[in-house]
Parts: C-alpha cells; sequence; structure tokens
C-alpha cells in the first residue's frame, strides 16, 4: 500500500513539473507575441515611406563660351612667345594678339632664296637647252630625210634616165662608127684599084688605109664600150645607188632614234629641273607664310582669355606667358562672344549609364552663390578624355558639354561650376538610403525589422542618386529596414554559408 502510494505522489510531482514548463513557454511566447523587442534593438533602422525622389549626378567643370574663337599656333615645330596681349583685355578686329620668334625662320628664309636662285637658273639653262636640242633634232631629221629623197631620185634619174641616154649614146657612136667604117672601107677599096693603076700615090693609099682603120677601131671601141656599159658599169652604177638608198634610209632611221633619244633626254631634265623650281619656291613661299603666321592677329574683337585659364585640374600645363615655348596646334587665346555660355564636365564612367543627350542639369558657381542656372546636355564624348588617362589608367572621365539656357553675361570662361544633371525625377515613390541594401546571391536585399529580428528580403531596385535607391518592389509603407545590415562575424559566418556573395548595393538600372 505504501509503495502504491509513493509512485502516486511521484507521478503527480512529475504532472506539476511538466505543467509549470508549459505555463513559462506559453508566458515567453506571449510576451514575444505582444511586441518584447528582441536583441540588437540599438541597431540603426530607417522607416520605409513614399515621397518625391530626385535621381542626379553632380559633377564640377569649366564654364566657357558658346560662340568662341581659338587662336592656335600654326608654326611648325616649337616656337617661343615674344609679346602676348594681356588676359582679359578687349582687343579689336586686326589687333596684335601674340608674336612668335621668328629668327631661326629668318635664316632659313635667305638660305631658301639662295636655293630657289639655283634652281631657277638651272631652269632656265635646261629649257633653253630642249630648245636647241629640239632644233637641232629636227634640223638632223629633215637633213637625212633629204638625202633619202637624194637617194631614190638618183635611182631613179639613173635607171630612168641616165642609163638609157648612156646606151643612145654609145648606139649612136656604133652607129656612126659602122657607117665610117664602112665609107673608110670603100674609100679604101677604091684608092687600091687607083692605086694599083697609078693615079694616086702611096701616100694617098696609105692614108686611105689608116683611115680605114681608124673607123674600124672607132666602131670597135664603141661596141666594147656599150658592152662595158650593160655588162659591168650599169649593174655597178645600180648597185651602189641602191646600196646608198639603203644607208640613207638606216641613216634617217638612226638620226631619229637618236634625236627622240636627244629630246626625251632634255625634256627629261627639264622636268626635273622645272619641278625642282617649283619645290623650292613651294619651300620658300611656305616659309614666308610660316613667318607670317609668326604675328596672330584677332579676326574679331572680344576679350582675351588664354588657354590655359580654362584647364581642368588635371592638366598639367604651364600657365600662358612670354618667354614660354609653344608648339604647333596648341591652342592659345580664346576670344569668347559674350552671353551664350556652356559647361564643360567630366562624368565618371559609372553615372555614364544615366547621363543621355538631352537631360536637363542645374548649374551653380561659387563665384555666384545664390544664382543657379538650367541648361541641357547636347554632347557626351565616345571615349574617355585621354588627358586623365596616363595618370590614373583606371580613371575613365568623359567630357560632357552642357548648354546654358539664356544670355548668362555676367559668366566668364574659365570659372569653376558645379553641374547637377537630372537623371529621374518622381513625384511619389518609394525609396530607401542606399547603405540599407546589401547583394546576397547577386540579388538586393534588405533586413526587414520583423518580431523574430531582422529577416533578408529580396527586393527590385530602380536608379540611386548615391543615397538614394528607388525601391520598384518588395517593401511596403512602413516596414522599417536596418541601416547597418548585420555584417558582424556571426552574421558573415551566417551569410556566407546561406549566400556565397554579400556586398554592399551601389547601383542597379531600373528595369
Amino acid at each position: 500500500m505504501i509503495k502504491l502510494l509513493r509512485e502516486r505522489i511521484t507521478k503527480s510531482r512529475g504532472a506539476a513539473v511538466l505543467t509549470v514548463v508549459v505555463l513559462v513557454v506559453m508566458v515567453f511566447l506571449i510576451s514575444m507575441w505582444r511586441g518584447a523587442e528582441p536583441a540588437g534593438s540599438d541597431v540603426p533602422v530607417y522607416t520605409v515611406s513614399r515621397g518625391p525622389l530626385t535621381i542626379s549626378v553632380t559633377e564640377a567643370g569649366t564654364i566657357s563660351a558658346l560662340d568662341q574663337i581659338e587662336i592656335k599656333s600654326e608654326v611648325e615645330g616649337q616656337s617661343t612667345i615674344l609679346f602676348l596681349a594681356e588676359e582679359g583685355k578687349m582687343v579689336e578686329e586686326g589687333e596684335l594678339l601674340v608674336e612668335l620668334d621668328a629668327s631661326q625662320l629668318n635664316d632659313r628664309l635667305v638660305e631658301q632664296q639662295i636655293r630657289v636662285y639655283n634652281t631657277e637658273s638651272a631652269f632656265i639653262r635646261a629649257r633653253e637647252n630642249f630648245e636647241v636640242t629640239h632644233n637641232q633634232a629636227t634640223a638632223d631629221v629633215a637633213r637625212a630625210q633629204l638625202d633619202l629623197q637624194f637617194a631614190r631620185e638618183d635611182l631613179v634619174r639613173y635607171t630612168e634616165g641616165d642609163y638609157p641616154k648612156q646606151v643612145m649614146e654609145l648606139d649612136s657612136r656604133i652607129t656612126l662608127a659602122r657607117e665610117e667604117l664602112e665609107q673608110a672601107t670603100q674609100t679604101l677599096e677604091w684608092s687600091r684599084k687607083l692605086f694599083e693603076e697609078r693615079y694616086i700615090s702611096q701616100t694617098e693609099f696609105d692614108r686611105d688605109q689608116l683611115a680605114q682603120q681608124r673607123a674600124r677601131l672607132d666602131f670597135e671601141l664603141a661596141q666594147v664600150n656599150m658592152d662595158l656599159l650593160k655588162n659591168h658599169n650599169h649593174q655597178r652604177r645600180l648597185d651602189e645607188l641602191r646600196s646608198n638608198l639603203e644607208q640613207t634610209e638606216m641613216a634617217l632611221e638612226r638620226v631619229r632614234r637618236r634625236t627622240l633619244a636627244d629630246v626625251v633626254q632634255a625634256e627629261a631634265d627639264l622636268k626635273a629641273r622645272e619641278a625642282e623650281y617649283n619645290r623650292q619656291k613651294v619651300r620658300l613661299e611656305r616659309i614666308e607664310e610660316q613667318i607670317a603666321k609668326t604675328r596672330i592677329y584677332a579676326p574679331r574683337s572680344g576679350m582675351v582669355v588664354y588657354a590655359s585659364t580654362g584647364q581642368s585640374r588635371w592638366s598639367t600645363g604651364e600657365p600662358l606667358q612670354e618667354g614660354q615655348q609653344v608648339r604647333e596646334r596648341q591652342t592659345l587665346i580664346y576670344l569668347p562672344m559674350p552671353g551664350s555660355m556652356m559647361a564643360e564636365v567630366k562624368v565618371h564612367e559609372s553615372a555614364l549609364e544615366k547621363v543621355a543627350v538631352g537631360q536637363i542639369a542645374r548649374i551653380s558657381l561659387d563665384a555666384l552663390p545664390g544664382r543657379a542656372y538650367t541648361g541641357s546636355i547636347v554632347r557626351i564624348a565616345p571615349l574617355p578624355d585621354g588627358s586623365t588617362r596616363w595618370m590614373n589608367p583606371d580613371l575613365k572621365l568623359y567630357d560632357t558639354r552642357i548648354n546654358i539656357d539664356g544670355q548668362a553675361v555676367e559668366l566668364r570662361t574659365g570659372m569653376s561650376c558645379r553641374a547637377e544633371i537630372l537623371v529621374e525625377q518622381y513625384e511619389d515613390v518609394i525609396a530607401i538610403p542606399l547603405q540599407a541594401v546589401l547583394r546576397v546571391n547577386g540579388q538586393p536585399t534588405v533586413y526587414v525589422k520583423t518580431r523574430r529580428g531582422f529577416e533578408p528580403r529580396v527586393v527590385r531596385i530602380g536608379l540611386d542618386n548615391n543615397r538614394m535607391v528607388h525601391v520598384l518592389e518588395g517593401l511596403n509603407v512602413d516596414d522599417v529596414v536596418s541601416l547597418a545590415p548585420p555584417l558582424e562575424e556571426g552574421a558573415v559566418r551566417t551569410l556566407h554559408e546561406q549566400a556565397p556573395e554579400v556586398s554592399v548595393m551601389s547601383e542597379e538600372p531600373a528595369m
């Protein structure tokens, strides 16, 4: 009985302890449900609300005239400034702005003039030599053509005139000699009869006999001359005339080729001398132009502004002054027209996607406190500014030009300014501080306060202005977000276990 009683008492005590534990747990849960403060209540928070939000990009820059003339050095190489108009001075059209040292150019001018004289003399000599060569060539060809003509005429005259004439003369001589021989033969026969009958003397008979022999010799000689002419002299003379004709034809061809080569050579020499003369004249004219460009005059009236005055803080150029060395194409002076002005700023590559041509900008100046100007972007450079790349290759700045609205006659070239480029302007949106957003696993995440503490929540965000970020989805009005996301050691470990990538959110374009 006692043992049974002891078992009942032990079971009653266990049930009581269990009841007490259940009551304690219920009280704890009820206290949490009723809003008991969790651990970490000292974390800075931000209560989500709706309101206006302006997305803008602010960059520093320099004021420049919208309509201005750049005065550049056009002297080749480097030159020294001898005279420089005072900066800020109002100059009239044609007034001297800059004078550069021209001493070396003057020395080159004298040397070049000597070269021009020498090349001109050589050109004139080559021109006269060409005329002489051309005339001589014409005369030589004409003489060779005349020789050829004479050779042809000699051949025709011999074959059609001299040879037939000689044949005719010899024929007539043969005929006369034959008749004289026949007559002398008859006379001799008659004289022989008379001599035999003693009517004539021996002397008379011998005379007739001698006359008959002379006539026979003349006849035979005429025949021999005819044979010599036809069989020997005619062919020889004909070959001689034909050879002479061929030789004159070849001589004409040689003369033509030789004279052509002489003329071509003389013409080539003339062209070379003329080209060299013209080249030296162009050099002389260029030197004279360079000397003229050492004195730079104002193309119109305006105020003198040194180019070095408007240089950015990244520039390492020295202030423009007399005695300074300047290079070709270096901008020396601006002549701005008052009224129409622009702001030249450099936009960082991180803000380049926000900025676009046509956006409105607010411009303020330290020199004119309380004054604000408006303008619009008209140009964004397609490539980063190269003047800053050599100092910091990782720094990418893009030259951006903003035309200022209206006539701002009080502005001056070279003034420092600050331009706030308006990207977007919302009237009623949800925005939270940029520091409240982390990237967890590549997703923008905020830590929202709940009854159990701060819990991560993925949100969709839009643009930011480096202070506030536009929240498109994921938050409601009156939500409380942590401004100090849990980056302490324990939280970081937990986040790394859940999400290997944890980074501070800076910007994400609107979807």
